[in-house]
């Protein structure tokens, strides 16, 4: 056995016999998925990663936690299965790959063509997709990779057409023109997660993509629009941040009950622009309190604009195309980029004499998260889910307690979003994606009028071109050689085809035995960030295409951030792949990676320093095991977790304290050791026996009920402070003598309570560790030679196994502790470290004393004293000792007679103690000062207190230290 633990020899094989051996698939050590197991079934499929990339620590959390989930329950017995996947993550892969077109050849997706641009993202996807496979095999991820699936994989796209297909027949998709968030250089529709708000406190000028020169935001722009037939040359003034849209504009609206414009009903202002006037309308949405109380409506370019336009029946007149140039508008505005336009608008409202000034003002501007665009609210024809009825269902399903969230916090949030739902924009304008298997029909004959884009009578959807013909035919009672078909270019939005996951991949619509046998799934786990886009997308379509919630409890996990709070983002430096974490890596090696990636040019050399100032050293070899626990036991931060590498590095060292905790447990076993065939105590144990198995009752307790809590930070805690605090700090220290003595029976006591620690400790650590664990587990001997062959299917330590909970034991235990804190502080204080004082306990009862007898030996051990006495009762204790309380029963007398200078502590006390009276001194004084109970903060007063109480005991420490050396003198 190496002398040290070295992260890169125990992950070296393990991960590849675990595959080959077939522990990760549901059917091990089964006939097959479906026989009947009374333990139960555990399902779970994995949060598709997109394939942009690389997984960051985020995706590692995620899978730290879904492997010991999915490992404890295999361990229990449970047919288990975790399903892997990737997402084709339209809008996302088809950015970086654009990207990476233009850099290394200077060419976009238009250029090379549909078809060729296709087949680089396939092989984008390829290059990807292996690689984050490689890091969840790195990551110890228990998948059942013979189950992997691609979201564009036939079986998959087979689910995504047949959803598709369904709720159109169903009317539950429809085409319909809408607002939506436009992304002009995409060119596509995209969703609310893919747009980044960007808070402004006033005029800024932000770089937009398109544009030479960074254009000016955060302004309110006043202009008047003259009153149409007025005598006195009337005026209404009104206020925008997107002045250009005054070129849409159709009406302005007031309050019904604003007294400034009641005059003006049945009015109409005159565009100074445009041949159209535009009338007065009344509606209560106008907030009279704010600017003029006079609001310009724009209904294609703005959201409350179009719903004010649709009740007072008003013209919707877009202004720009897709790419954001203008259209619909007369020269010299036509065809103009539209903040080039922004610049020629306010120059001409100046030119009439229209503009009224121009003010700061705070707002919040939409930025597609993938292009850094400013996103535009346009009216385009697009495919909507209804979403009202199934957000009843989804909302319905957790009132009732069949769907549980955790933690329950983020109920409120679920049924907030449910209440308020809108139908879902499920159609992007992108190449890469499931194309929408809808057609636009055209027929061949003069009885039926054309169809226009927004008529759903003229959409037809269907699993085959022939299928949809057939459709149409008999919707327009024609042949079918009549019908002409045209299928929509459009792609579905990502989260359609993930909103299928938990069914798709288990090979519905058909009727698999995946399909019978895991689905409806055990749980969900993931970040709370996807809650509504992913999670409630998963319910709302489980419960309509399946007629069951696609899972039973959904467990939402905390952000990961960098050490400073923030969010992790590649142009800060801060995004970390778990395997540099893993493996370690220097600083030259994080820069370097950052100039393989996509980052512009600009956002590298930014990246470069904030990797200097948060690694200026680089990032330590943690390893796997060390990366897992440590993000599982981050979990107790809430809703974010500030990540700091240096807390991972610490779980390395306990992955070695394990090592050689096991190192030495072995030598200590001995060659010939046998394991009795059960861990029941055999009736011999000490007392130091019974108080481990006592603890180890107790953390397997905690680490069950965590686990069934998603309680992670409390099983960590537990196994921690099991194996550090009570198995090394105390057990071992305590037995090394027993095992080296000649009592036998004593000795074969403690090996078989120690080999049950290893046994049952490392079967605890499994879930979390599974590398160093399944290591130093294969050097043990066996109880039985029927037992698994690998501690990952190995039974979990139940609390019916381990049930040794002994208070006397730990009672006792807990005073031997007590003493030995006492007598080392007393060590610590008198610099006796390399010395071995003598130590006399003095009770204050006769029980005390009988429990302070029989634990003197583990004091001796764990204090590193010399002789351990108790005293008589009404005893008193040797001259020259100093005194220190280790309970309300229980004092100890360490002797320093002969073994310091006394002279010479009383010449260090004396300054010390002058020092503290000059510090006591200084605080009264503060205290008492005039105004200081009004001038200084509480918080201030309440830590001059806290400081003067902590310096006054030191006082009284310091005077009895001099008052025991002067006795010595």
């Amino acid at each position: 056995m190496p002398d040290s633990y070295s992260p890169q020899y125990v992950e070296a094989a393990w991960y590849p016999w675990w595959e080959q051996q077939g522990f990760f698939k549901p059917e091990y050590g089964r006939p097959n998925v479906s026989a009947p197991n009374p333990r139960g079934v555990f399902m779970m499929c994995i949060p598709p990663p997109n394939v942009t990339g690389s997984l960051h620590l985020g995706h590692a959390l995620t899978n730290a936690i879904q492997d010991s989930l999915t490992r404890w329950h295999r361990m229990r017995g449970e047919t288990t299965l975790w399903n892997p996947g990737c997402d084709h993550a339209g809008i996302a892969t088809q950015v970086v790959v654009e990207k990476k077109l233009w850099r290394e050849r200077g060419l976009n997706r238009h250029q090379l063509g549909r078809e060729a641009f296709l087949q680089e993202v396939w092989k984008w996807k390829e290059e990807k997709g292996d690689r984050i496979y490689h890091q969840l095999k790195k990551l110890g991820s228990s998948l059942d990779w013979d189950r992997a699936c691609f979201t564009m994989d036939p079986k998959l796209s087979t689910a995504v057409t047949e959803a598709f297909v369904r709720l159109h027949e169903e009317g539950v998709i429809y085409r319909s023109t809408r607002l939506v968030n436009w992304s002009c250089t995409l060119n596509s529709a995209i969703s609310d997660i893919e747009v980044d708000k960007k808070e402004l406190t006033g005029r800024t000028l932000l770089s937009v993509p398109g544009y030479k020169e960074k254009v000016e935001f955060g302004v309110l722009v006043s202009f008047a629009y003259k009153v149409e037939g007025s005598d006195h040359n009337e005026e209404v003034v009104v206020a925008t941040t997107r002045i250009e849209t005054m070129l849409g504009d159709v009406a302005v609206a007031v309050h019904p009950n604003d007294p400034r414009y009641k005059h003006l009903k049945g009015k109409s202002l005159i565009h100074p622009f445009l041949s159209r006037s535009l009338p007065i309308v009344f509606d209560e949405f106008v907030d009279m309190e704010f600017g003029t109380g006079a609001v310009k409506i724009t209904p294609a370019h703005d959201q409350n604009d179009y719903e004010v336009g649709q009740r007072h029946g008003l013209e919707a007149i877009s202004i720009m195309d897709s790419r954001g140039a203008l259209v619909n508008v007369p020269p010299p505005f036509l065809n103009m980029p539209r903040f080039e336009a922004r610049k020629a608008v306010l120059a001409a409202l100046k030119e009439q004499g229209l503009f009224r000034g121009v003010e700061d003002n705070p707002m919040v501007v939409p930025l597609c998260n993938r292009s850094k665009d400013v996103v535009e609210p346009l009216l385009r024809p697009q495919w909507y889910v209804r979403c009202g009825e199934m957000a009843q269902a989804a909302s319905a399903a957790v009132t009732r307690g069949d769907l549980r969230i955790l933690p329950e916090a983020h109920q409120r949030t679920w049924h907030s979003w449910m209440d308020n739902i809108r139908d879902w924009c499920i159609s992007r304008q992108l190449w890469w994606g499931h194309r929408i298997p809808a057609y636009f029909v055209t027929v061949d004959d003069p009885t039926v009028p054309p169809g226009e884009d927004p008529d759903g009578r003229y959409w037809v959807s269907g699993r085959s071109e022939a299928e949809a013909r057939e459709k149409a035919a008999k919707e327009f009672g024609v042949s079918p050689d009549k019908i002409s078909l045209q299928q929509d270019e459009d792609v579905l939005d990502t989260w359609f085809s993930s909103g299928l996951f938990p069914f798709s991949i288990l090979g519905w619509p058909n009727q698999s035995e995946d399909l019978s046998v895991f689905y409806p799934g055990t749980l969900l786990e993931t970040g709370h960030d996807i809650l509504f886009f992913w999670v409630a997308r998963m319910v709302m379509l489980g419960l309509k295409l399946t007629g069951r919630l696609p899972f039973r409890e959904v467990y939402l996990h905390a952000i990961v951030r960098d050490a400073h709070g923030r969010k992790m983002s590649k142009s800060l430096g801060n995004v970390i792949d778990p395997l540099d974490v893993i493996h370690g890596v220097s600083l030259q090696g994080l820069h370097d990676q950052l100039l393989n990636s996509n980052l512009d040019p600009s956002e590298v050399e930014k990246a470069r320093e904030g990797q200097k100032a948060d690694f200026p050293v680089g990032i330590p070899e943690c390893g796997t095991d060390a990366l897992r626990f440590g993000l599982c036991a981050y979990t107790s931060q809430g809703r974010d977790i500030n990540l700091d590498v240096n807390r991972i590095l610490g779980y390395r060292h306990f992955c070695n304290k394990l090592w050689n905790a096991t190192k030495f447990a072995l030598r200590g076993l001995g060659k010939g050791f046998v394991p009795s065939p059960t861990s029941k105590p055999g009736g011999h144990e000490s007392l130091v026996d019974r108080w481990i198995r006592s603890r180890l009752t107790e953390a397997v307790r905690l680490s069950n009920e965590g686990f069934q809590a998603y309680d992670f930070p409390a099983i960590t805690t537990a196994q921690y402070s099991f194996w550090l605090y009570e198995l090394c700090d105390v057990y071992l220290e305590c037995i090394k003598p027993v095992l080296n003595g000649a009592d036998q029976v004593a000795a074969e006591s403690a090996r078989q309570t120690l080999y049950t620690c290893l046994d049952v400790g490392l079967r605890l650590l499994s879930p979390f560790m599974p590398f160093v664990t399944e290591e130093l587990f294969q050097r043990l001997p066996r109880r039985t030679p029927q037992a698994p062959a690998s501690l990952c299917i190995t039974p979990y330590p139940e609390p019916a196994e381990c049930s040794w909970k002994d208070t006397e034991a730990e009672a006792s235990l807990e005073l031997a502790l007590s003493i030995t804190r006492a007598v080392r502080s007393l060590r610590a204080d008198y610099n006796l470290t390399r010395i071995r004082p003598d130590c006399f306990l003095e009770v204050a009862d006769e029980a005390t004393g009988a429990v302070a007898s029989a634990v003197s030996g583990y004091v001796q051990a764990l204090a590193s004293a010399g002789v351990v006495a108790v005293l008589a009762l009404g005893a008193p204790a040797p001259q020259g000792c100093a005194v220190a309380l280790a309970s309300d029963r229980c004092s100890i007398h360490l002797q320093l007679q002969g073994l310091v200078d006394p002279a010479r502590e009383l010449s260090k006390l004396q300054a010390k103690r002058s020092e503290a009276q000059r510090q006591a001194q200084r605080l009264r004084e503060r205290r008492t000062a005039s105004g200081y109970s009004v001038k200084v903060p509480l918080e201030v007063q309440e830590a001059d207190d806290a400081k003067l109480q902590q310096t006054e005991a030191e006082l009284r420490k310091v005077d009895e230290a001099i008052a025991l050396f002067q006795k010595m003198l």
